[in-house]
């Protein structure tokens, strides 16, 4: 009996911002953990309010910091009560020290990273391995959702991928799958499958779906020809993992940014953020939204989980014209920030046809 063999991991692009978890989730003197690039973190917010994010392994022995304690100002290890200020990383205290010793613990960091709010999420900038300490000074800020009116709605929907990150993007751009993946009542049906024509263009890092009229075979977008004004998408993917939507009508709109996060070499998790000021006023319109919303992310989910079977005996795969035309540009950014080239694969504006 041969061993299967798992598909190959994808190259992680550092340098940038991921969402490790809600920031919900880090109230009080918690310490919350997750697994963010293979890196295993715990995360936290002092008692000024700010996040932190640090490597789960005090430097000393590897214990997991998890396992101490938090007083809202320092991480301090179980295994010898060193402890750690979690936004910098600095040594505070070694217990065991005496009046003889001539060690200065403030010269000995625990792995911090930059970690930020923003629209809900606690983002950490994850830098390359052995580029020593970064500070905000050096990097940019996260990136945020953006909106067009003071008063909106929001909600979040999350799901695990057990794939590595490229097929969890490449399924995340994929814009011939909807009809046989998505095909209900409420979204498509394959049935309502028709030839489609969309512009693209270049943008810094990624690609642009110019603004257009939505789908006509798709439902949720239908519901919005009650405000009787012009309905315009634009669709942004920009590296390493963003797909932005945003949908106008007139003075309405709904915005969403979709992250896949590679959580290890062979998993991934999506997150989605969206803010809203359609139906603002209608009762009921927030868990309705939320009910469809994780419906349709579990959905991709399930695909996912599917697709992982196959992969799993590394089989060869294609990609075609002109539906898989953005994931090709995709691989083609990656390489270019990978080599720091910077070359973009698009030279101008570019129309994609396929039926979907």
């Amino acid at each position: 009996m041969t061993t299967a063999r798992e598909t190959p991991a994808a190259t992680l692009l550092y340098n940038d911002w991921y969402p490790a978890m809600r920031s919900e989730h880090l109230q009080g003197k918690t310490l919350k953990t997750t697994l963010l690039m293979d890196i295993p973190m715990v995360l936290g917010r002092k008692q000024d309010g700010r996040l932190f994010a640090m490597r789960d392994a005090c430097p000393h022995r590897g214990i997991p910091l998890s396992c101490g304690w938090f007083d809202g100002k320092d991480v301090t290890c179980k295994y010898h009560g060193w402890a750690f200020e979690p936004t910098s990383g600095q040594c505070t205290q070694i217990p065991s020290l005496t009046s003889h010793d001539t060690l200065d613990c403030s010269k000995i960091f625990a792995s911090a990273f930059p970690c930020e709010e923003r629209d809900g999420y606690a983002w950490v900038y994850v830098p390359a391995p052995g580029s020593g300490r970064q500070t905000g000074k050096d990097i940019s800020a996260p990136p945020e959702l953006p909106k067009f009116s003071d008063r909106f709605r929001s909600a979040h929907l999350t799901a695990d991928l057990p794939c590595n990150v490229d097929h969890g993007i490449i399924g995340l751009m994929d814009p011939a799958h909807g009809p046989f993946v998505h095909q209900s009542w409420w979204w498509r049906k394959q049935a309502s499958i028709h030839e489609k024509e969309k512009h693209f263009e270049p943008i810094p890092e990624g690609f642009r779906m110019s603004a257009h009229a939505p789908s006509g075979n798709s439902a949720p977008y239908k519901l919005l020809g009650v405000y009787g004004e012009p309905i315009v998408t634009t669709i942004d993917f920009v590296l390493p993992n963003r797909r932005y939507e945003t949908i106008r009508c007139g003075p309405k709109w709904f915005s969403s940014i979709t992250t896949v996060t590679p959580t290890a070499a062979n998993a991934c998790r999506i997150d989605v953020f969206a803010a809203w000021n359609i139906f603002y006023k209608m009762p009921f319109v927030l868990p309705i939204l939320k009910w469809f919303g994780n419906r349709f992310v579990r959905q991709d989910q399930v695909t996912m989980i599917q697709q992982a079977e196959g992969l799993k005996y590394n089989p060869s795969l294609m990609l075609i014209d002109d539906a898989d035309r953005p994931a090709k540009w995709y691989f083609a950014l990656k390489q270019a920030r990978l080599d720091g080239t910077g070359t973009h694969p698009m030279s101008g504006p570019v129309t994609l046809r396929w039926r979907s």
